[in-house]
C-alpha cells in the first residue's frame, strides 16, 4: 500500500518573523561592523584575533536580546577565508541564541551571478545562510530575481537599496524616469507588487488572512537621516513591507526623528544603529544597556506596532 503524500512545508515568512522578533525583544537593528577604527577603540588589534574577540563579544553581548544583527560582510572578507570563517560562526550562533541575521552584503549582479549570491545567503544549506540580506537594483530590479525567489522558497527576506543616506546616492535614486516617476520611487513600487504577490500566494494555499500590521518579506533601505529631503518618494513609503532605517545614532538621526521622516510607514521601521551602541564595548553589559536604550527610544517615539 502507498503512503500519503506529506503536504509540502512551507517555512515562516521572514516578515512573519521579523514583526514577532521586534514585538518581543525591541524595534532594534545592530550591525555588527568591525572596522579598524573600532577594533582600535576596543583596544583590538587589526587582525583575525581582534576580529574574532570583537565579533564574538558582539554576539554573546546582544544575540539573545536583539531583534536583528547586521553584520556587514566586507568587515569580515578583507581578511580572507579566515575573517569569512568568523562571519560563518558569527552568523550561526547569532540564530542559535533567537536573533534573525540580515547580510549587510549590497549585492547587485545579473543571470548565474546574482543566483550564485542568492545561493550563498539565501540557500539553507549555505554556511551563510542568513535570515535576510541587502541587494542593490541598479542594474534594473528584474536583476534581483534570483534573490527574491530564492528568499520566497526559504522564508528569507530581501532589503533593497531604495533611498541611502549617502549624498551621491541622490544622482541615481532621485533621477526621473520616462513615467514621471523617481528611480527610488519605481523601486518602492515594484517592492510593493512582491509583497502583494506573497500575500496572494498565501491566500491561495488556504494560509489565514494576514494580521493587522503583518509584514511582507520584501523591504526597503530607506535612511533615518533623510529628514525632509524624502520628496514625493516619501509618499511610496507604504510597500507592505519592511523599512530598513540606517543612520540612527553616530551618523546623527535619533528615534525621535523616524516620525517625522517615515510618516504612515514608521510602524514598519526597522531601525538600525551600529557605532551608537558599538562604541560601548568591549564591556558586554554596557552594549546590552545602550541597545535597550535604543530600543525603548524608539518604542516611545514610534508607539505600539
Amino acid at each position: 500500500m502507498t503512503a500519503p503524500e506529506t503536504p509540502l512545508q512551507h517555512p515562516e515568512p521572514f516578515g512573519v518573523r521579523l514583526r514577532r522578533a521586534m514585538d518581543t525583544r525591541g524595534p532594534l537593528c545592530v550591525g555588527i561592523d568591525p572596522h579598524a577604527a573600532l577594533l582600535a577603540d576596543w583596544g583590538l588589534s587589526d587582525d583575525i584575533a581582534g576580529l574574532e574577540r570583537f565579533t564574538r563579544t558582539v554576539v554573546d553581548a546582544l544575540a539573545d536580546r536583539v531583534a536583528v544583527l547586521k553584520p556587514q560582510s566586507a568587515f569580515f572578507e578583507r581578511f580572507g577565508s579566515r575573517g569569512v570563517a568568523v562571519l560563518e560562526r558569527a552568523v550561526a550562533d547569532a540564530r542559535s541564541a533567537g536573533a534573525l541575521v540580515l547580510m549587510d552584503a549590497k549585492r547587485g549582479d545579473i543571470g548565474s551571478t546574482m543566483a550564485a549570491y542568492a545561493a550563498t545567503y539565501l540557500d539553507k544549506d549555505s554556511p551563510l545562510f542568513s535570515d535576510a540580506v541587502t541587494v542593490s537594483p541598479y542594474l534594473g530590479f528584474g536583476s534581483l530575481r534570483p534573490a527574491l525567489d530564492a528568499a520566497r522558497i526559504s522564508g528569507a527576506g530581501v532589503f533593497v537599496l531604495a533611498l541611502t543616506s549617502n549624498p551621491e546616492g541622490a544622482e541615481v535614486q532621485h533621477a526621473v524616469g520616462a513615467d514621471g516617476r523617481t528611480v527610488a520611487a519605481a523601486v518602492l513600487s515594484r517592492l510593493k507588487t512582491e509583497n502583494g504577490k506573497d500575500a496572494e500566494d498565501a491566500a491561495a494555499a488556504g494560509a489565514a488572512p494576514a494580521a493587522a500590521g503583518a509584514l511582507g518579506s520584501y523591504g526597503a533601505v530607506v535612511g533615518a537621516t533623510l529628514g525632509g529631503t524624502l520628496g514625493a518618494a516619501g509618499a511610496d513609503l507604504m510597500i507592505d513591507g519592511p523599512l530598513l532605517a540606517p543612520g540612527i545614532g553616530a551618523q546623527g538621526a535619533t528615534p525621535a526623528d523616524l516620525p517625522g521622516v517615515f510618516g504612515a510607514a514608521v510602524r514598519n521601521v526597522v531601525p538600525s544603529v551600529s557605532r551608537g551602541v558599538l562604541r560601548h564595548g568591549p564591556d558586554a553589559a554596557a552594549l546590552r544597556a545602550s541597545a535597550a536604550r535604543f530600543a525603548e527610544e524608539v518604542r516611545a517615539a514610534v508607539g505600539p506596532r
